[in-house]
């Protein structure tokens, strides 16, 4: 079974920077998607960025455009995201997720930017 850990998460003043990982387990092919969501206060949980792990395509939501960057590390087994220039909008629960012909989710990771 698939399973994902995020980590990376915490408190960082408007304009700095954070950068998630998401570590995963049980993959059995690299025909994956892996996703990073975020939930805000209130709000929908929300795709922001994913990257496929076959070829390398990411795609990237214009909300964190040229300032988050997704990457993958095939020998950690794991997908990272660069968040720069935050802004206290980009404040909420951030998850990753991994898709093929099912989902998993991993556990959120709390990213709060203080103004």
């Amino acid at each position: 079974e698939v399973q994902l850990q995020a980590s990376g998460g915490g408190l960082v003043q408007a304009g700095g920077s954070l950068r998630l990982s998401c570590t995963a387990s049980g993959f059995t092919s690299d025909d994956y998607t892996i996703g990073w969501f975020r939930q805000a206060p209130g709000k929908r949980r929300l795709g922001i960025t994913c990257i496929s792990l076959s070829d390398g395509a990411t795609y990237v939501d214009s909300s964190v455009k040229g300032r988050f960057t997704i990457s993958s590390d095939i020998a950690k087994n794991a997908v990272n995201l660069q968040m720069n220039s935050l802004k206290p909008a980009d404040t909420a629960m951030y998850y990753c997720r991994a898709e093929s012909s099912i989902v998993f989710w991993g556990q959120g990771t709390l990213v709060t930017v203080s103004s």
